[in-house]
């Protein structure tokens, strides 16, 4: 089964199961939201089954929610956790200093608390999110329904001193009507091309009226662990400035394939 994945869904799943052998019983656990974070979930899903592994799992949205409770993973809240030993979740795009930009999924809001909210966050992605500047991915922002075509424009006109190349705002669509977040909020997409200084636009952002949080997470992640379709992992950590290099046998895991549907 696995020489019918993709070579990008092979190099997700590699990063994943590395990832996965970071966490350890007893621990509670931030599960992000994605397709790269979906392998995770079944990953340690396995592990709850086959190995006994116990942990519990705060999911970053109600599709992880679901996904967590049907492979048997204790699912509960933040509130209930208190605090997280690691979050593992994906990423659109990662720079050197593994600042982020996330939100493709539309879970950025909970993901970021979450994230905030451990121990340790470790990103999860293939070699293809690694950029030298944030931004080729448009950057999401959330925004609550009231005047969000005011706070679009607000936006637009703050761009005008951010260093950016890009200054257009658009509203995310689920078909003929506006994506809604889990907290029943819209998105809108801001095609920046390059994003010059991350952090001073992560702040600016969140000062506009009607913006909730913004997908720039800046000094949140602490590791990444970045998937080849070879199988070959590599996971540099931000903090200890090491990389190491593994390779994980795609070949012992083929039971994680056979009911996988991102």
């Amino acid at each position: 089964m696995t020489g019918e994945l993709s070579p990008i869904d092979r190099a997700k799943f590699v990063a994943a199961k590395r990832a996965a052998d970071m966490v350890e019983d007893g621990m509670r656990v931030g599960l992000g939201t994605g397709s790269t974070a979906a392998w995770l979930v079944r990953c340690l899903g396995e592990m709850v089954r086959d190995e006994g592994l116990k942990i519990q799992g705060v999911p970053t949205s109600t599709r992880t929610a679901a996904l967590a409770r049907e492979v048997g993973i204790e699912v509960v809240s933040l509130d209930q956790a208190g605090w997280l030993d690691i979050t593992i979740d994906g990423a659109d795009e990662f720079d050197g200093d593994l600042n982020l930009i996330k939100g493709g999924g539309g879970a950025l809001l909970q993901e970021k608390i979450v994230a905030t909210a451990s121990d340790q966050m470790v990103v999860i992605a293939d070699a293809g999110k690694e950029v030298e500047t944030l931004g080729a991915y448009p950057l999401p922002v959330e925004v609550i329904p009231f005047g969000w075509q005011t706070t679009r424009k607000l936006i637009e006109e703050t761009l005008v001193s951010m260093d950016v190349l890009g200054r257009s705002a658009a509203l995310r669509m689920n078909g003929d009507a506006p994506f809604v977040t889990d907290e029943g909020n819209h998105i809108l997409d801001l095609h920046l091309q390059r994003i010059g200084n991350p952090r001073q636009l992560a702040l600016v952002l969140n000062q506009v009226p009607g913006v909730v949080e913004n997908g720039l997470f800046i000094d949140i992640c602490d590791r990444v662990v970045i998937g080849f379709g070879d199988g070959r992992v590599e996971v540099r950590d931000i903090n200890e400035g090491t990389i190491e290099h593994d390779r994980v046998d795609m070949a012992e895991n083929d039971n994680l394939f056979t009911d996988l549907a991102d």
